[in-house]
């Protein structure tokens, strides 16, 4: 351990200061204690840590600020600026710093024990997470008094890795703040000081170790592991970059069987809505910080703009803040500004400072609609409400590894419709599935989002269970589906006893069972009735999207399938979803958007044109 040095602040002298709780109260008030803004997040989060001060300790919580003066003391006693417009100052910590690093070590179990194991970090751009990760590994590994602690940078590969653990490098090579009233020595770091011993020359370090107490801090690319970890810190940067949870999952185990002290830091920019894993982990923490998913050991800093701020975010600078806490302080304002006066101008541009700077979660440019009104009509759909209400099911069957999707539809006494959606796969080869198709195939499986079935295909049985149980609980009008393999489920349906009958037009006789109604998918398509088609679907689906006037059950299945989907149009205006150029599985988002058509159809009406194109 290294000495203590003259103006660095201990337990001791800084005991009765408690500046993490000082910053909740004034977030809370609408200020951070510089004065700008913060984002109902962010709030979220101080509410969070007052309620506990409260609490806590009826659920084994305690606060300790002594702990907490410790953590935040360190970085401008011991580290400097490794680069950008404050290179060689003191490691100040920035506001949002002193409340993340306050909680993260202040807060403890009964035990002694640090009480966060994860804790999630997502601002825009520039906003120095990189740093602030990078020095807390270090402060962990070398100056925490745990003997042969051991830290890992990891990324998506080893470039991203390296980014925070440079940062680290730099500060063991930079030198160490001087006391009041002495110079700058160049030559007095950690390095020299023998303190850190660094492996690898230039930017080629790979691990820093701590010869005294025998830690280490080292890089690591996604996917690699050590034998046996013993991880006191993982920090997984740029997690919006990540392809796969995998080597993110195994490392939380690894902190998981910790007995004492460890902690996974996570840092991102604010993901798209097409980066999967990393959307996913940022819903989850933003559950967290609300309230709205209960876990002790979960911490998350989520600084976005609200979501009345989206629209007049590029006319708004004083919300900026919201999503850049260092905005002003070590992020040059005249930065962000050039950055919005071309976003004005460019869509491309907008759209990506949207998202990197302001955390507006938009996806791809081609996202089929404007992702804040996707966002705004999901919400939880319970079937058991709505059993006195009109439904309409729709079916996508799946090929070979393809999800198959069912899609039922309620429409309620005011107009409005709700959908929830089922999701079955194969199990054979589904891990190596989820990486061609970058989708977390297991993790859906093991949440029960999808239903994994053995054999090459799937078993429609499966399937026609589920419809039979929908419809003994709801008065379904009719079933909508792809023509596609509907002969094996019409066999399925005879294997299970459900009667069934396929519509074929407001003349022929009518039969027993449930009605099967055929939903043209692409093609020319000759209109001698009224039938279901893409176009009319999609129509009738964006619609009642953009009017508010449908709930789509949250699940991250169907958000990928939106965020992956392409459209294609004809010069009549015509659309319609194209698999062959969609960027992933779409499955879910076809049948969604069918059931829509099917609740608002106008079967048996004249046709209002003998030809209607459909282009897939």
């Amino acid at each position: 351990m290294v000495r203590k040095r003259q103006g660095q602040p201990t337990a001791t002298s800084q005991r009765k200061a408690d500046p993490t709780t000082d910053y909740a109260k004034a977030v809370v008030k609408g200020r951070r204690p510089d004065g700008s803004l913060p984002g109902e997040f962010e709030i979220a989060a101080c509410q969070r840590h007052l309620n506990d001060l409260k609490h806590g300790p009826d659920r084994g919580l305690r606060w300790e600020p002594d702990r907490a003066a410790h953590a935040i003391g360190f970085y401008p006693a011991m580290l400097t600026i490794s680069e950008g417009a404050k290179v060689g100052k003191p490691f100040e910590l920035l506001p949002w710093h002193v409340f993340v690093a306050g909680s993260l070590f202040g807060w403890r179990k009964t035990s002694g024990r640090m009480r966060f194991r994860s804790a999630w970090l997502e601002t825009g751009k520039g906003q120095a997470k990189s740093p602030f990760m990078a020095a807390t590994g270090l402060y962990m590994t070398g100056f925490y008094g745990i003997p042969r602690a051991k830290a890992f940078a990891i990324g998506q590969d080893r470039n991203t890795a390296n980014v925070l653990f440079k940062d680290a490098v730099a500060m063991c090579r930079g030198p160490i703040p001087p006391a009041p009233g002495e110079e700058v020595d160049e030559a007095d770091t950690l390095v020299e000081r023998g303190i850190a011993l660094i492996r690898g020359e230039g930017d080629n370090a790979w691990k820093v170790e701590f010869p005294e107490s025998g830690s280490l801090f080292q890089a690591l690319a996604n996917g690699e592991a050590v034998s046996g970890p013993k991880p006191i810190l993982v920090a997984a940067d740029e997690i919006h970059e990540f392809k796969s949870n995998t080597s993110i999952e195994v490392w939380k185990a690894a902190i998981g069987k910790m007995p004492g002290d460890a902690l996974m830091l996570l840092g991102t920019n604010t993901p798209a809505v097409d980066q999967i894993v990393g959307s996913n982990y940022s819903a989850f923490y933003q559950k967290v910080a609300t309230g709205k998913f209960f876990d002790d050991e979960a911490f998350a800093f989520i600084a976005r703009v609200d979501a009345r701020d989206h629209e007049t975010v590029f006319e708004n600078p004083e919300v900026w803040t919201k999503s850049l806490p260092a905005l002003g302080i070590t992020f040059p304002r005249e930065n962000i500004d050039g950055m919005v006066n071309t976003a004005k101008q460019m869509l491309s541009t907008a759209l990506s400072t949207k998202r990197l700077y302001f955390g507006i979660p938009v996806g791809a440019s081609e996202f089929w609609i404007a992702e804040d009104a996707w966002m705004a009509v999901l919400g939880k759909v319970d079937p058991a409400k709505l059993k006195d209400c009109k439904c309409w099911l729709s079916l996508d069957l799946s090929k070979k590894n393809d999800l198959t999707a069912l899609t039922a539809a309620w429409l309620d006494a005011k107009g409005h419709l709700w959908e929830k959606t089922w999701y079955w796969t194969v199990r054979d080869r589904l891990k190596e599935r989820s990486i061609a198709d970058q989708a977390p195939y297991v993790e859906w499986v093991e949440a029960k989002l999808i239903t994994a079935v053995d054999g090459a295909v799937i078993d429609k049985s499966f399937i026609a269970q589920q419809v039979a149980e929908i419809c003994a609980e709801h008065d379904v009008e009719f079933l909508a589906f792809d023509p596609a393999g509907i002969a094996d489920f019409i066999a399925a349906c005879e294997q299970i006893g459900l009667p069934v009958w396929k519509f074929e037009g407001p003349d022929k006789p009518a039969g027993q069972g449930l009605k099967l109604v055929s939903h043209a998918q692409g093609k020319m398509v000759r209109f001698e009735e009224k039938q279901l088609t893409m176009p009319r679907s999609i129509e009738r689906f964006e619609d009642r999207i953009l009017a508010k006037t449908i709930t789509i059950e949250d699940s991250p299945v169907t958000t990928s399938c939106a965020a992956n989907a392409h459209v294609v149009s004809d010069g009549q205006e015509n659309r319609a979803f194209d698999k062959d150029r969609s960027r992933g599985r779409i499955d879910g988002l076809v049948t969604s958007a069918m059931a829509a058509g099917a609740a608002d159809n106008e079967l048996g009406e004249p046709p209002v044109a003998e030809y209607q194109l459909i282009i897939v």
